[in-house]
């Protein structure tokens, strides 16, 4: 198959053959859009994908941008990291997302007296029974918001950052599964404010992307102050497409196929973010993989089944922002001067790839 791609204002050529790419490849063993998990019946997944945003962009107005990246976040199974002034709608975006999956929500609020088990659960002793019983912390759900997560203290951080990685926790010697689907929305204030401790490059790889909503524009405030005239309470009866659903597309993001040359591309790019004279700490091994990851959630969205280099370009801000430290103001910037010290991949010859 020969796509186009144009990336640093030049026109770019990447060849992919898949003998199972079809027309119809964006499709999954899931139900129809309602309150019920579904059944074996199969539905076309953009129907899915572009249900959820309608949904999403229903309650965040006017960040159709955002509300890309949020699904593109959740497909590809990672965390999200919110760096933002508060009152942007957050908060309501989680609470939607969760909604629209079928899952239950929690919320964290993050303050230096946080406990660990504040959010993992404990067990407590049961004298009628003789013996301990688990009772489960907010992490115990499908959507988890924290709030202000730099102000818990590097203990607590770490209880949460183990949940996150594994999707498990260990309390009092036993390992207790999180659900498949658990998606952490986390915000952080400026590392300058007061009260608040900076997350470790090793816990901010956790997060898949770094995002930044923004304020609305006008048109979008003036929609939002019309819609809320009469409105005495935000509560409502929504349908979800049901988590069994949101796990069938996160398989799906994850069969989607990458060419050998947009993988050596991805190498390249990750090797570059070592090289480069201002970045003190590159993109680690990991942070390649959730790069890819990320880039064949984006591809999905697209309605595509294999990645091209346009999806890595496209998702680079938001997967190395919240991953390069170093020497610089302007991330979007250096992360640029990356992308463009890379030649894009435009052709497969066999047995390997080749760059121009």
């Amino acid at each position: 198959m020969l796509l186009l791609s144009d990336a640093a204002g030049a026109a770019s050529l990447v060849i992919c053959s898949r003998s199972w790419m079809n027309k119809n490849h964006n499709t999954a063993t899931v139900n129809h859009i309602d309150h019920q998990e579904p059944s074996n019946a199969h539905i076309d997944a953009n129907g899915a994908l572009s249900w959820m945003r309608d949904q999403l962009n229903t309650v965040l107005l006017g960040k159709e941008d955002v509300v890309e990246l949020v699904l593109t976040c959740l497909l590809a199974r990672g965390h999200l990291l919110f760096d933002d002034m508060p009152g942007l709608g957050k908060t309501t975006l989680a609470k939607a997302l969760a909604e629209a999956v079928g899952g239950r929500f929690a919320r964290i609020q993050c303050t230096p007296d946080l406990l660990p088990t504040d959010v993992t659960g404990f067990s407590v002793y049961d004298q009628k029974r003789g013996d301990f019983e688990f009772r489960p912390g907010p992490v115990f759900c499908d959507v988890l918001l924290a709030d202000e997560i730099n102000r818990a203290t590097p203990r607590t951080q770490s209880a949460l950052f183990e949940a996150m990685a594994e999707r498990q926790v260990s309390i009092d010697g036993s390992t207790h599964q999180l659900s498949n689907t658990f998606f952490v929305v986390a915000t952080q204030n400026p590392v300058e404010s007061h009260g608040a401790f900076p997350l470790p490059e090793a816990q901010l790889d956790r997060f898949a992307m770094k995002l930044s909503i923004g304020y609305p524009d006008r048109g979008s405030e003036l929609q939002m102050l019309q819609g809320h005239v009469g409105v005495v309470s935000q509560s409502h009866e929504v349908s979800s497409i049901g988590l069994k659903t949101v796990g069938a597309l996160q398989e799906l993001a994850a069969n989607v196929h990458v060419c050998p040359s947009v993988q050596e591309y991805l190498i390249d790019l990750g090797r570059a973010t070592r090289e480069h004279a201002q970045i003190e700490i590159g993109l680690s091994p990991r942070g390649i993989l959730i790069w890819q990851r990320v880039a064949q959630a984006h591809a999905l969205l697209s309605d595509r089944d294999f990645v091209i280099p346009d999806d890595v370009q496209h998702v680079a801000t938001p997967v190395l922002s919240v991953r390069l430290s170093g020497d610089f103001d302007n991330t979007e910037e250096v992360i640029g001067e990356v992308l463009s010290s890379i030649p894009v991949p435009t052709k497969r010859k066999s047995g390997g790839s080749a760059h121009v």
